[in-house]
């Protein structure tokens, strides 16, 4: 077993593709092979974790509830989304009028914090930043607002800024929506939108806080996306571990021409990583 997963303080998941795949017929999830075990497995260690993922079509506490009745042992306090890094980083900027593209599950960690938040279309403003998640309710009058709240100066900040995510069916791969919210508001403003979400050290960092961690404690990051999970855990000095069980399989995970978008241990699926942890217990 790789000396880093021995000597892991904590470990982040991703959720669809590595440890679950979304279940249509129910609204909720299944477990993949493996992922009950390697999360019993932590938590008889008392080795923290949190399990991220970068949709924002609910509520953290959503999403942990799924987990657990998919049988995963996890926690409300122990599931984020990037509404959970975006509350902590504009928060600390001082962002006081925050016009959000999405619906309660995206803007509720940041009220939860405290945030003064405003949905799309909003007031006219002012704002101080934009924050953009799902929101497959988005019209053009948002898309007006939007445009004219950055022209005035918000910062736009995003959930997600990738194309797809993992999903069971016949597609294996649904459409991140604030990506493509995101290109319309590029093209007409060219704002580049900072990312709250995977891949962002800025998450990263507010995975640790959550853990109970140091800034510089050594961690384990899984998932099933080098864009996100490997690219994040690589530029953020964590072990990165790379699961075939979503939208990239082995080889296409090998194909990566970035070295940041290829995992220092790549894994058929979580089910090997739940033996490497027994073997090295």
């Amino acid at each position: 077993m790789p000396h880093e997963l021995n000597a892991a303080e904590g470990f982040i998941f991703d959720m669809d593709g590595t440890l679950v795949l979304g279940d249509k017929a129910s609204a909720g999830h299944v477990a993949l092979p493996g992922a009950i075990e390697t999360l019993k497995f932590l938590r008889e260690r008392g080795v923290p974790f949190q399990v991220f993922t970068n949709g924002t079509a609910r509520t953290p506490d959503w999403y942990a509830n799924s987990m657990r009745k998919a049988g995963l042992d996890v926690r409300d306090e122990e599931f984020m989304t990037p509404s959970t890094s975006a509350a902590h980083y504009l928060k600390e900027k001082g962002a006081e009028r925050i016009l959000v593209l999405g619906k309660e599950p995206v803007w509720k960690p940041l009220t939860d914090l405290g945030l003064n938040i405003v949905e799309a279309p909003g007031d006219g403003g002012p704002y101080d930043a934009i924050y953009v998640g799902w929101f497959r309710e988005f019209t053009f009058p948002d898309l007006e607002a939007t445009t004219h709240a950055i022209w005035a100066g918000a910062q736009l900040t995003t959930a997600s800024d990738v194309p797809f995510f993992a999903a069971a069916g016949a597609e294996k791969r649904g459409i991140g929506t604030s990506f493509a919210i995101n290109a319309m508001l590029k093209a007409l403003t060219g704002a580049e939108a900072h990312v709250l979400g995977k891949p962002s050290l800025d998450a990263l960092q507010v995975a640790k806080a959550r853990m109970g961690l140091s800034p510089d404690a050594k961690i384990v990051v899984v998932g099933d996306d080098p864009q996100l999970e490997a690219r994040m855990a690589n530029e953020g000095g964590a072990f990165s571990v790379g699961v075939a069980t979503g939208i990239y399989d082995e080889a296409a995970f090998r194909s990566r021409e970035d070295p940041l978008e290829r995992p220092e241990l790549l894994l058929s699926g979580i089910d090997k990583l739940a033996a490497l942890l027994r073997e090295g217990a």
